[in-house]
């Protein structure tokens, strides 16, 4: 897979790491009975599962005392090597895992959601490409759906349905969504251009996916959305840029997140960012909350960060 390199001219410095800061990239949060749960992708354990933390206030983080802290571990379900994006999620009273590994989408299972989630049988999505960056979105219908990226001609977001139980999606409902095609999303006009991370939320009766445009290591990498009124699409891109961006918040390499309620039934989204403006990595964890906002002009309500909201997160 070619991809562009994004250099400063700055002199590199090695990353000095802040112990209070939380390096998690690609993070979600599940929330439950007043605990909150986050996991991500971390430059240390990549290759050996998903770290959690827990937070009753969204402020103070502390890693989880069961299974060394880990939430999946290597061994106990799919992969090799590269445990990325991971997403929680709850079916009646079981909780699952769709994360990737071996740049490959699984699916674990656990009965909490600090875990441990293990796979009886070990086994990876069957797919005949390289797939990244799972969000499954059950729709009001009960139906199941996997948005997700392959990596073919650029990173390009798909659907498909899914069988009931997860096991599977159903080939002949895989269809492309959105790929990398206006100027923000490839500021570097790259050969190998990429959307990624997507989420979806269904707000009065249509359908929002969330975004996120440009190789991680740019400095524009920031997040945008659309909206359809069927979970297939068309997918409409809204025409007025990134919703969060560096030109919003002043840091470099805002995105890849994921949407979560807190205990007063606020919107808020959990994403990562460079490390500071000379470095990638680690990538640090961050909240901001959104809210919808009707927009005469778009004819449909708009999703809006609120700029003041925005923190790193602490442990």
């Amino acid at each position: 897979m070619l991809m562009q390199l994004f250099v400063t001219t700055a002199v590199a410095q090695r990353p000095v790491k802040d112990a209070h800061t939380v390096y998690f990239a690609d993070p979600c949060i599940f929330h439950l009975n007043g605990v909150y749960y986050l996991y991500g992708t971390t430059d240390e354990n990549a290759n050996s599962g998903f770290i959690v933390y827990t937070s009753t206030d969204l402020i103070n983080w502390k890693r989880s005392a069961a299974q060394e802290g880990y939430a999946l571990k290597k061994g106990e379900a799919f992969g090799q090597s590269g445990f990325w994006a991971p997403h929680i999620f709850q079916q009646r009273d079981t909780f699952y895992m769709a994360y990737v590994a071996d740049e490959q989408i699984a699916i674990a299972k656990a009965t909490s959601p600090a875990g441990p989630f293990t796979q009886k049988t070990i086994k990876q999505l069957d797919a005949p490409v390289k797939q990244i960056d799972p969000f499954v979105f059950t729709d009001d219908d009960g139906k199941k759906y996997l948005y997700h990226v392959r990596l073919t001609n650029g990173n390009r977001i798909f659907v498909a349905e899914m069988e009931d139980d997860l096991s599977a999606i159903k080939p002949a409902t895989v269809k492309e969504c959105i790929n990398a095609t206006e100027q923000w999303e490839n500021t570097a006009n790259a050969p190998w251009p990429v959307t990624e991370g997507p989420t979806v939320l269904k707000h009065n009766g249509l359908y929002y996916m969330f975004y996120t445009a440009n190789d991680f290591r740019n400095p524009d990498y920031a997040v945008g959305f659309a909206t359809a009124t069927s979970p297939y699409g068309p997918w409409k891109k809204y025409n007025g840029g990134p919703l969060i961006s560096r030109s919003l918040l002043g840091i470099n390499g805002t995105g890849h997140g994921d949407f979560f309620t807190d205990a007063q039934n606020n919107l808020l989204y959990v994403f990562h960012t460079h490390f500071s403006d000379s470095s990638t990595g680690p990538r640090k964890t961050a909240i901001i909350k959104f809210s919808f906002v009707k927009d005469e002009q778009l004819g449909i309500d708009k999703p809006v960060a609120d700029k003041e909201s925005f923190y790193f997160l602490k442990k």
